[in-house]
C-alpha cells in the first residue's frame, strides 16, 4: 500500500468516525488508552458531539501550558475538541487553528464551534505534511494522536518547525513505541489507522525532531497500551524551536 492509498484509508476511517459522532453513535475506537482524557469541567464546556468525535490518546491542551494571547495550531483537529479548549485557554487576544484533511470532520468541527460559542477559532482544510500557514506564525503546535498516522513524519516535523515562531513550542500527544513491533503489526493497515503500526520508536522520534531543527526534546509516557508489554504507549512529546522570540 502506497502513501496515497494509506492516506485515503485514514480519511475514510475518520470520515466514518465523524458521521458516528454527528449521529450520536459511540466511537468504535474507545479503549483504555483513549477514554477519560478530559476532566469534568472540560467535558461540561464542550458540545457532546465534540466529545464523541474525540479519538485522541492524550490531552495536549492541559499539558502544553497555553498562555493568554498565544496562537495555537492543532494538527489533525478532528471534531475540534482540542481547538475549542485551546481557544478558551488563550482567551480573546489569542487564536486557535485546527487543520484537518477530512471533510466530514471539518463540518462537525464547524458545528461544534458554533455550539461552543467560541469566536477565536478557525478550521483549515489541508494536510499536516503541507500546513497552509505562513512561516513563523504560530506560538504552539499541539496534536492528539495524529502524527503517528502520517507516512511522512519527517515532512510533518519540518512543516511544524517552519510555521512555529522562534522559541515556539511543539507540544503533542502521540503514540510512541519502545523496541521492535512484530512485522505483521507494522504492515496491518487497520493497526496503522488505529494509531499503532505507524508509531515511531522513541529514539527515532527524538532523532527526527532534532533533524528538523528542534531542541529541548522530551518524551514523557502518559498511558501504556494494555497487553503491549510496555512497547506501545501514549506520550506527551515536547520540543522547542530555537531563536529569539
Amino acid at each position: 500500500m502506497n502513501t496515497d492509498q494509506l492516506k485515503e484509508k485514514v480519511k475514510e476511517k475518520y470520515g466514518q468516525e465523524a458521521e458516528r459522532a454527528a449521529t450520536g453513535t459511540a466511537s468504535c475506537c474507545d479503549d483504555p488508552i483513549s477514554g477519560n482524557l478530559y476532566d469534568h469541567a472540560e467535558q461540561a464546556a464542550l458540545p457532546e458531539a465534540a466529545l464523541r468525535a474525540s479519538l485522541g490518546c492524550g490531552n495536549p491542551t492541559a499539558l502544553a501550558d497555553l498562555r493568554a494571547g498565544e496562537t495555537v495550531l492543532d494538527l489533525g483537529s478532528g471534531g475540534g475538541i482540542d481547538v475549542i479548549l485551546s481557544a478558551k485557554r488563550v482567551g480573546p487576544a489569542g487564536k486557535a487553528y485546527g487543520l484537518d484533511m477530512t471533510d466530514a470532520m471539518l463540518a462537525l468541527a464547524e458545528e461544534n464551534k458554533l455550539k461552543s460559542g467560541v469566536q477565536n477559532v478557525e478550521f483549515l482544510r489541508g494536510e499536516i505534511e503541507n500546513i497552509p500557514l505562513p512561516d513563523n506564525s504560530i506560538d504552539v503546535i499541539i496534536s492528539n494522536c495524529v502524527i503517528n498516522l502520517s507516512a511522512d513524519k519527517d515532512r510533518v516535523l519540518a512543516e511544524a518547525f517552519r510555521v512555529l515562531k522562534p522559541r515556539g513550542r511543539f507540544a503533542v500527544s502521540d503514540v510512541v513505541t519502545r523496541g521492535e513491533l512484530p512485522t505483521e503489526v507494522r504492515n496491518d493497515v487497520l493497526a496503522w489507522v488505529g494509531c499503532i503500526a505507524g508509531a515511531l520508536d522513541e529514539q527515532d522520534y527524538r532523532a527526527k525532531l532534532a533533524a528538523a531543527g528542534f531542541e529541548s526534546i522530551e518524551i514523557e509516557p502518559t498511558r501504556v497500551y494494555p497487553e503491549s508489554e510496555g512497547k506501545v504507549f501514549a506520550a506527551f512529546v515536547r520540543a522547542a524551536k530555537p531563536g529569539r522570540g
